[in-house]
């Protein structure tokens, strides 16, 4: 595992739980609002911690965190993903995964050996606007929509997320994502921010206001819609 980074508690990386989140290095899409540009094109000035080191830390935390979040980058980039997670698992924490969804066969072995308690999915755009959004110029989506299936059956607890970002969505972009993902069970809207780590320029979040009449524009569509990074 090339592990790049490890917040050693997080009150809000995994819903209702206290954890621990390994951030993995490299990633396949080059979203230009991609707040971690140090995980995906700047991957050099960022030293790797050895996988031993971070699992000998998660050993000593048994019994005063919950759950371990497993991101990125994009984690499934990773050829020992799924053994990483059977070692936390058998330290005894939850297990969350964050994804792009672009490789569901890996995500297929992690859902089937029951590797994880909770997954979510970042899904960036509208099917149609997909390529420009994640920057990837001839970005193929069938693994994404392969991987939108496999969640969408599996037993595994997950949620679809998108970041919202003003100059790249628009409201009939939501319809098409909600039309797209109708009747998954929860939907988050993050709101864009700029870390001043990004990817490309000139991105800028909506307002409150605005991202709450995005929510109500797809709640019919899931069965729970809620927003993050609202005050």
């Amino acid at each position: 595992m090339h592990i790049h980074g490890l917040q050693k508690l997080a009150m809000v990386d995994y819903p209702g739980k206290l954890a621990a989140t390994v951030f993995t290095g490299g990633c396949n899409l080059r979203c230009p609002f991609c707040h971690n540009a140090l995980l995906v094109t700047r991957l050099a000035e960022t030293p790797e911690i050895p996988e031993q080191e971070v699992l000998d830390f998660l050993a000593s935390r048994r019994g005063l965190l919950d759950g371990v979040v497993l991101t990125g980058g994009e984690p499934l980039l990773q050829p020992d993903a799924a053994d990483f997670l059977r070692k936390v698992r058998e330290l005894g924490f939850a297990v969350k995964l964050d994804t792009n969804g672009c490789d569901p066969a890996r995500l297929a072995e992690i859902l089937d050996r029951g590797l994880v308690d909770y997954v979510a999915m970042d899904v960036k755009n509208a099917p149609a606007r997909y390529a420009e959004t994640v920057g990837v110029p001839d970005f193929d989506l069938a693994p994404v929509e392969e991987s939108i299936r496999l969640l969408r059956k599996s037993t595994v607890d997950y949620e679809f997320r998108t970041t919202l970002v003003r100059e790249l969505h628009r409201p009939e972009d939501l319809d098409a994502i909600a039309a797209w993902l109708a009747g998954s069970p929860r939907y988050y809207l993050q709101n864009f921010v700029d870390s001043g780590n990004l990817i490309g320029r000139g991105y800028h979040g909506f307002t409150a206001e605005e991202l709450r009449g995005f929510a109500e524009r797809v709640r019919p569509f899931f069965g729970a819609v809620e927003l993050r990074g609202v005050d």
